[in-house]
C-alpha cells in the first residue's frame, strides 16, 4: 500500500478528487456556519483575536455576597431590571444570559421570570438571593456604555478566557487565512468530487466565529494532502487534518478541542470523510486555567507538529487485516459485535455496492458500518454504531 504526503504545490491550483463516501459525516461546523449572523462572523485569526482581547480588557470581575445584591427596577422601563453590587459605583444590568444564569443560581425559573413585570421579577429574583445558600457568586461585567453583567456564576469558577484559547490557536496558525498551513477551507464541487482549497475568506465562507457569549474556530491543513492507499478505481484516497476548538468565558459552552482527518468540506461547512475522531474538553471548574496549561495548549502544539504516520499506519494494518472471506464469516463477524441480522446485511450490502465485492478487511467493516451509521434517524443509534467503527478500527491498529 503506498502512504505519502503530497506536496501542496503539486495540484493545489486544481483542486483534489476525494471520496466522500468513506467515513464519517460531521455537522458540527455547519451548525455553526448555519446560525451565525454576519456580526458573529471574522475574516482572520487576527481580527477575531483582537476582538475577544479587547472585550476582555474592558470586563472585570469579582466574588460578592449575594444578599448584599440589590434587585432594582426601573420606574420608567418596566421591562428593565438592574443589580446594584456591594461596591459598585452604578447600577449593573444583567444581559439575556447572565440573567437566565442568575435565576438558576438561585432557583427561579428563567422563563416565568421573564413574563413578569420587571417589579415583580425584581421582588422574587431578590428573595432567591437573600436566601442563596452558597451565600457567594463570582460576577463578570464589562462597560459599553453603560455597565453590563456578562456572567453570574459560582465562586470556584474557573475562567478561560476567550482570546486565551484564540491566542494559542495563532501560535500555529498565525492570520488562519494561509500564512501558515492551517486556513479556513476550501469548497468542495459535488458535481466534479473535486476539492478545492483555495477559496476566498468571506463573511460565507469563513469558519471563524465569536458572540458575546462564545467562540468557535475551525481550520484545515488542505493544501497538504496525505494519501493513504487507493480507491477502487485505482486514484489515491486523499486526506486533510483538521480541528476546531470552541470556548465560552461566560459559562455558555466548556473549552473543547476535536481533532481529526477528513476528505472535504462542502459550502455549508459539513465535514465529509472524517476518519479518527478525537475529542477534548475542559469543564470550567477551579483549576481550568491550569488544565488549559497543561492539556489544551500543548494538545494545539502537538496538532501542529505531528506526523501523520500513526493514522496511516493505523489504516494500512486495517486494510491488511483480513477477518471474512465467506458469507458466513461475514455475516458471523458483524453479528459477534452486536450488530442485528438487518444492520449486518445492510452493512455487507453496502460495502458491495460501493467497492463491487463483499467486504474483507476491518478496513472494509468500519467503511460499511459508519456509511450506514449515517443512516440512522437516531443520533443515538448512530452515535453507538460509530463507536463499535472506531472500536474496530482501533483494535486493527
Amino acid at each position: 500500500m503506498t502512504i505519502q504526503v503530497l506536496d501542496a504545490r503539486h495540484d493545489a491550483s486544481n483542486g483534489y478528487k476525494v471520496d466522500v463516501s468513506r467515513g464519517d459525516r460531521v455537522g458540527r461546523v455547519s451548525s455553526e456556519w448555519f446560525s451565525r449572523p454576519d456580526d458573529e462572523r471574522f475574516l482572520s485569526l487576527t481580527d477575531l483575536g483582537r476582538t475577544v482581547r479587547e472585550r476582555s480588557e474592558r470586563s472585570r470581575t469579582r466574588t460578592v455576597e449575594s444578599a448584599l445584591i440589590h434587585v432594582e427596577a426601573s420606574r420608567s422601563d418596566p421591562e428593565r431590571l438592574s443589580l446594584i453590587l456591594p461596591g459598585a459605583a452604578a447600577p449593573i444590568a444583567p444581559t439575556h444570559w447572565s440573567f437566565g444564569q442568575l435565576a438558576s443560581l438561585v432557583g427561579a425559573p428563567a422563563a416565568y421570570l421573564r413574563q413578569l413585570p420587571a417589579a415583580l421579577a425584581g421582588i422574587n429574583l431578590q428573595y432567591g438571593l437573600t436566601s442563596h445558600r452558597a451565600e457567594q457568586i463570582k460576577t463578570f461585567e464589562i462597560e459599553e456604555g453603560r455597565v453590563e453583567l456578562r456572567a453570574v456564576t459560582g465562586p470556584d469558577y474557573g475562567r478561560i478566557h476567550d482570546y486565551e484559547l484564540i491566542e494559542a490557536i495563532q501560535r500555529i496558525a498565525g492570520n488562519g487565512t494561509g500564512d501558515t498551513r492551517w486556513k479556513v477551507p476550501g469548497v468542495l464541487d459535488w458535481s466534479t468530487g473535486i476539492y478545492n482549497p483555495r477559496v476566498d475568506v468571506s463573511k460565507d465562507t469563513t469558519t471563524l466565529y465569536a458572540s458575546d457569549r462564545d467562540v468557535f474556530v475551525f481550520l484545515v491543513d488542505d493544501l497538504n494532502p496525505i494519501e493513504a492507499g487507493r480507491l477502487p478505481d485505482g486514484s489515491p484516497d486523499l486526506f486533510f487534518r483538521g480541528f476546531y476548538a470552541w470556548n465560552s468565558e461566560v459559562g455558555a459552552k466548556t473549552l473543547g478541542i476535536a481533532s481529526f482527518y477528513l476528505r472535504a468540506v462542502c459550502q455549508n461547512r459539513m465535514l465529509w470523510g472524517v476518519e479518527n475522531f478525537e475529542e477534548i474538553t475542559i469543564r470550567h471548574s477551579k483549576y481550568a486555567a491550569s488544565r488549559f496549561a497543561h492539556e489544551a495548549a500543548p494538545a494545539l502544539l502537538n496538532l501542529a507538529d505531528s506526523s501523520p504516520q500513526p493514522f496511516l499506519n493505523g489504516i494500512r494494518a486495517a486494510r491488511e487485516r483480513i477477518v471474512a472471506r465467506t458469507d458466513e464469516d461475514r455475516s458471523e463477524f458483524l453479528r459477534r459485535r452486536g450488530f442485528s441480522k438487518a444492520e449486518t446485511g445492510k452493512i455487507i450490502d453496502t460495502v458491495l455496492a460501493e467497492e463491487g465485492r463483499p467486504p474483507e478487511s476491518v478496513f472494509d467493516f468500519v467503511q460499511g458500518i459508519t456509511a450506514v451509521a449515517r443512516d440512522k434517524p437516531h443520533q443515538d443509534a448512530r452515535l453507538d454504531m460509530e463507536a463499535k467503527a472506531k472500536k474496530l478500527m482501533d483494535r486493527a491498529a
